[in-house]
């Protein structure tokens, strides 16, 4: 193996370990020093790979949102891409709060990340044009009169609130089988457009081409930010 090659695998690693030291943490919260001890690698060799904490998170939050635009790229049906949308929070549902938990608070705290940023909404724009493809095929293969703009916006909904609800000690104890709950989620988001029945002469999604043309709009403001 090339020394090249060395280094991307030790990252991996190292960003693998960060990451399950973080759910395992429970205030998204960890230090190097823990983080080195775990790896068996000297503290110094972290900062070979990250300048800092900050950057490891953020790191952490890139290489997820990378996972998940894979996922989103397989190509089969359009109902299986909603099932997929939905599954990526209620599967892991500590995962996802904890990592959207951190990147708000970076969002608003941490400065000389720009250029990490705005590979992470790069990835986010490509992924979000991605969904609302799949969206808006789904919508006209089940003839609904539900826009894009207001179907992605449920399926996150019920993403968000599901992963809160599925991440609760509180609500754990009265939740029974998980897997049940998260089927009753898809279900709904399933079934839903077919509450909005279109008029039989056609189908028109009028705010898909909206929608693309505003995530290209904030995604160049994104790109001006400074963070």
């Amino acid at each position: 193996m090339s020394r090249q090659h060395q280094f991307k695998a030790r990252e991996e690693n190292i960003l693998a370990m960060a990451e399950q030291l973080l759910l395992e943490s429970g205030d998204g919260d960890i230090t190097l020093d823990s983080l080195a001890d775990q790896l068996d690698l000297a503290k110094g060799t972290l900062y070979k790979h990250f300048s800092s904490k900050d950057e490891l998170y953020l790191r952490i939050i890139l290489r997820y949102e990378e996972q998940l635009f894979e996922i989103n790229r397989i190509d089969d049906s359009p109902s299986a891409g909603i099932v997929r949308v939905i599954f990526q929070q209620l599967l892991n549902p500590q995962k996802a709060m904890l990592l959207n938990q951190i990147e708000e608070r970076l969002a608003a705290s941490v400065t000389g990340l720009n250029r990490l940023f705005g590979e992470l909404y790069d990835i986010r724009r490509h992924r979000m044009k991605r969904l609302i493809e799949i969206i808006s095929v789904y919508l006209k293969d089940e003839r609904s009169s539900l826009s894009t703009r207001d179907y992605l916006s449920s399926i996150w909904a019920m993403g968000q609130g599901g992963a809160g609800l599925l991440n609760s000690s509180f609500y754990q104890r009265y939740l029974g089988r998980r897997d049940t709950l998260r089927y009753a989620f898809v279900q709904q988001m399933l079934a839903l457009p077919s509450h909005y029945p279109a008029a039989d002469e056609e189908v028109m999604d009028e705010d898909m081409q909206e929608l693309v043309e505003q995530i290209e709009t904030e995604s160049e403001e994104h790109r001006n930010a400074n963070y």
